[in-house]
C-alpha cells in the first residue's frame, strides 16, 4: 500500500518545475511512494508529473485530477502516453469532471450532463490507450483518430476517476482503473463508495486524497481550514460527500494533530477501504509542519508496506 503526497505548487523561486523537482525529491528522501499534480491554469499536469518522474526515479506519479472539460479524449491520451514512456510505466491519470463554476464560465462548455460526458470521454480514451484506436460519435463528443495513436514505450495507462456520487461511480467501476475520491471521509467511504465501486467484477484502485496536516497548533491549522476549504460547502456534490462523512462543513475532514493522532485517522481510511493513500493541503501552515507531515507520512508508508 503507498502514500503518496500531493506535492505544493505556488510559485515560490525562480522556475516552478526546478522547485517542484526539488521538493520530489525530497518526498522521495522523506520515504513518500508518489507524487501527485493537480491541474491549475499556470502549468500543465500531465507534462509536469512526466517531468517529475523522469528526474526523481523513486516516485510513481500521478495527476490529482485534470478535468475532462475542456479537454478531448485524443488529446489527453496522446499527452498520459508521453508521460507513461517519459516515466517508464510509473505514470497514473487522474481525471475529473470539475465544479461548474470553474467549466461553463472559463471555457464557454456546459457542464450538463456530467456521467454521461464521463462516460463517453473514458470510452474513447479507453480505446486509445488499449488498442491505438477509436471511431467513436457519441452525445457530447466525437473522437475519430485518422493515424495509428498509441506511442513506443507506453506500457498501458492506468485511469483514475475523481468519482463520488453513484453515476459516476458506476462509470468509474465500467470504464476505469480505480476512483480517487476527496473529502470523502472514512465513514462515506466505506458504507457508500468503496461498496458501490466494487459492485463490479473486478477490484479498484482507492486512492483517497486526504488533507494533512501534522502540528501542535491544532487552533491555527483549525482556523486556515475553515478559510480555505469553505468553497467545497458550496459545491452540490461535495456537500453530499461531507454530510455521508458525518460531518457538518469541509474543514471537519481535514485531518489536524501530533503524529499519534493523525497516524490513527488515517488507519481509519485503510480500514475504510482505501488502497492507498495521498496526502493533501500538508503546508497549510507553512514549511515547519509540512516537513514534519512528510516525515510521518514516510514513516507510515514504511510501515504498511511491511
Amino acid at each position: 500500500m503507498d502514500i503518496g503526497v500531493v506535492l505544493p505548487t505556488a510559485p515560490a523561486g525562480a522556475n516552478l518545475v526546478d522547485d517542484v523537482v526539488a521538493l520530489a525529491r525530497e518526498a522521495a528522501d522523506s520515504g513518500l511512494r508518489s507524487a501527485w499534480f493537480a491541474q491549475l491554469f499556470n502549468y500543465d499536469a500531465i507534462a509536469l508529473a512526466a517531468v517529475v518522474g523522469r528526474e526523481v526515479p523513486d516516485l510513481a506519479v500521478g495527476t490529482s485530477v485534470v478535468p475532462v472539460y475542456g479537454r478531448h479524449p485524443l488529446t489527453v491520451a496522446a499527452a498520459a502516453q508521453t508521460a507513461q514512456a517519459a516515466t517508464h510505466g510509473r505514470f497514473t491519470l487522474g481525471l475529473g469532471l470539475g465544479a461548474k463554476a470553474f467549466v461553463e464560465p472559463v471555457y464557454g462548455v456546459s457542464h450538463e450532463r456530467p456521467a454521461r460526458h464521463l462516460r463517453e470521454f473514458l470510452t474513447a480514451l479507453g480505446e486509445v490507450l488499449t488498442t491505438g484506436n477509436t471511431d467513436f460519435a457519441g452525445e457530447t463528443l466525437t473522437a475519430r483518430t485518422p493515424l495509428p495513436a498509441s506511442l513506443p514505450g507506453a506500457s498501458p495507462t492506468p485511469v483514475l476517476v475523481a468519482a463520488m456520487a453513484p453515476r459516476a461511480l458506476r462509470v468509474a467501476a465500467e470504464l476505469a482503473d480505480g476512483i480517487l475520491p476527496y473529502l470523502a471521509g472514512p465513514r462515506a467511504l466505506g458504507e457508500h463508495i468503496v461498496p458501490a465501486l466494487h459492485q463490479a467484477d473486478r477490484r479498484h484502485r482507492v486512492v483517497a486524497a486526504v488533507p494533512v496536516v501534522v502540528t501542535d497548533d491544532v487552533a491555527a491549522a483549525r482556523a486556515a481550514a475553515a478559510e480555505q476549504f469553505a468553497f467545497y460547502n458550496t459545491i452540490p456534490s461535495y456537500q453530499r460527500v461531507i454530510g455521508l462523512s458525518g460531518v457538518d462543513e469541509a474543514a471537519d475532514l481535514v485531518v489536524i494533530g501530533d503524529e499519534d493522532a493523525v497516524a490513527a485517522e488515517l488507519r481509519r481510511y485503510l480500514d475504510a477501504g482505501a488502497t492507498e493513500l495521498v496526502a493533501t493541503q500538508t503546508d497549510l501552515l507553512g514549511e515547519r509542519d509540512r516537513l514534519r507531515t512528510w516525515t510521518l507520512l514516510g514513516e507510515l508508508a514504511k510501515e504498511v508496506s511491511e
